[in-house]
């Protein structure tokens, strides 16, 4: 074994597929997990069994299902220099905890703070909440938010309770409503956009969504908050959770959303910038559920004060 390597992991542990990890290639998945072990090694534990899926041998190829459940061997990584989240990372992550127990916490994340490290991102939420208290390094992700997204974001402190979650998401159990400012004067009330959506990776690695009939059902209502003359401010209810369902949604129907690099365009983000406008205007702002037990909980997130100014003037 190399000198510059290290054993990173002493003993097997099991990880839980959500919805958002489904459908990714089993190696693609591990490559991006086991950081810094070599692809060579990761292949080696596909083609002895030592990883498995749900008890079973699976190829490099499968493609993860909601629920899968992975078993990671013991395994070494390449020796590379610690790096921590800086202190005032740590301190805005810290003080955008709105609810903790025993077994979740609920953060309003803040935008431009991606959910987890990846694709050049060194530390996303998990890792920096993780780094700052010695409690959680078993904290885990419950779902995700877009980078530029802010809002109700849930991580499990327990597996008990990442277990649940992700059946009751899976079960269309767990209720999601967004702020959302969009282009355009909405007219008519609530609208249900029943619109399939497939992901599509761009040669140059961007991942973009298409409203596709081939792609998976997906449904979104929106609901009209306050119409302004060039914009309206909209809430949406999720009723499934496909990655960046609501922005796609919004853009299909002629109402992209303000700030949106991906699915608005240039000519309206202009003009938003120079009213002030420096990130996409999507607020998770709510998230309800009913435990086993059957306690129905609720969390809410209050918007930023730059999104409230925004309001103000905008509407």
């Amino acid at each position: 074994m190399s000198s510059e390597s290290k054993l990173v992991n002493n003993k097997a542990y099991i990880l839980a597929i959500d919805e958002e990890s489904a459908l990714q290639r089993l190696d693609n998945f591990l490559f991006n997990r086991l950081k810094n072990v070599p692809k060579s090694r990761i292949y080696r534990m596909l083609r002895s069994g030592e990883v498995r899926v749900n008890k079973k041998r699976v190829k490099p190829l499968y493609k993860l299902q909601p629920n899968d459940l992975i078993r990671i061997p013991p395994f070494w990584a390449e020796e590379v220099p610690v790096r921590k989240p800086g202190a005032d990372l740590v301190k805005l992550l810290l003080n955008s905890i709105v609810f903790e127990d025993s077994e979740i916490i609920v953060i309003n994340k803040p935008s431009g703070i991606a959910s987890h490290s990846g694709s050049g991102i060194d530390f996303g939420v998990i890792e920096i909440l993780r780094a700052a208290r010695s409690d959680l390094k078993t904290l885990e992700l419950v779902h995700r938010l877009d980078r530029d997204t802010s809002g109700c974001l849930i991580l499990a402190k327990k597996r008990t309770a990442l277990r649940q979650l992700h059946q009751l998401a899976l079960d269309g159990k767990i209720s999601k409503k967004y702020i959302l400012l969009v282009k355009g004067v909405w007219s008519g009330g609530e609208r249900i956009v029943d619109a399939p959506l497939l992901k599509n990776q761009l040669q140059s690695g961007e991942r973009m969504v298409m409203v596709d009939e081939e792609g998976k059902k997906s449904i979104t209502i929106f609901r009209p908050i306050k119409i302004g003359k060039e914009v309206s401010l909209l809430e949406a209810e999720l009723k499934t959770g496909r990655t960046h369902q609501i922005r796609v949604h919004a853009a299909h129907i002629g109402h992209p959303i303000a700030g949106d690099q991906k699915y608005t365009d240039a000519e309206f983000n202009n003009k938003m910038k120079k009213i002030g406008i420096k990130r996409l205007f999507l607020h998770s702002k709510k998230i309800s559920f009913c435990w086993e037990n059957g306690e129905e909980v609720s969390f809410s997130a209050e918007l930023d004060n730059e999104l409230k100014d925004i309001l103000v003037r905008l509407l």
